[in-house]
This record gives structure tokens, sequence and C-alpha cells, in this order.
């Protein structure tokens, strides 16, 4: 099945400039619960994802520096520890199952590179477990 009827789009996603500092980006994890964020560049591409490891190991190794200094840094500076991969829209669900095993969402892109959203996992999640149940079904009403 394609992966456009489970998108989120990118205008319900929150995602952050690589351009914007460490202090917006904790803000945003902080304010939306979130663990993880898709890096978009002002021009549309996807560039990777920022996640709350990569802000903890880059606290960490600045320790000797100041907390505004710190704060200042700019998260295309900040190196991130997973390198998680975007598909594109034309990908189907099955080709998602293995990335979502390590990243909580897939980011999207268009045929030009542009993000465009991301799947959740746990709507890959719903989608296998709909297909085990149409099997399941399937299988019983043969028996």
């Amino acid at each position: 099945m394609n992966i456009a009827f489970y998108l989120l789009p990118k205008d319900e996603v929150k995602f952050l400039n690589p351009e914007a500092t460490m202090r917006q980006a904790l803000e945003k994890l902080s304010y939306h619960k979130y663990t993880s964020v898709p890096l978009v560049t002002e021009n549309g591409k996807y560039v990777g994802t920022l996640t709350e490891g990569d802000l903890l190991w880059k606290l960490k190794e600045a320790l000797d520096l100041s907390y505004d200094s710190v704060m200042k840094t700019k998260l295309k500076d900040i190196p991130q520890r997973a390198n998680n991969l975007s598909v594109s829209i034309n990908s189907n669900m099955e080709d998602l199952i293995t990335l979502a095993t390590d990243q909580n969402f897939i980011p999207v892109t268009d045929d030009n590179g542009h993000f465009i959203g991301i799947i959740r996992r746990r709507d890959i999640i719903k989608y296998c477990a709909n297909m085990i149940w149409k099997q399941d079904a399937a299988t019983e009403g043969k028996s």
C-alpha cells in the first residue's frame, strides 16, 4: 500500500531548521514532549533528525563552556548519532517496517527531496496489525 494514506503532512509536523539554536530545540522538544524532530532546511530539504541524545552528548562535550554559549550552538553543528533515513512518497508501507524498528517516525520526501511529512511508527504498527487481522480472518473463513 502506498504510504500517502498514512502521511502526517508537513504543516502538522513540528520540525526545526538546522540554523536554529540548541536552546530553540530544547524548548520545542520540551514543550511538545518529543524525543526527536526532523531537521528541514530553509528551502525545504530534509537533512536529518535531531534527538534528545544528540543534545545531551553535545552538552556533555561542552561542560567547560558557558551555558549561554552552549545554548547558542546551531543545530547544524551538533553531530547526529543516528542516521535516520527518509523515504520517497512513492514507497510502500512494507518498505518502512525495517526503518521503524530504529526510528520513531520516517521522514517522507517528494521526488525533489523536499520534506513533505512523516509516517509515525504507531501508524506502521497499526498497518501491520490490520494486515495480520485480515490474514487471520481470511484463514478462519477457509476453515
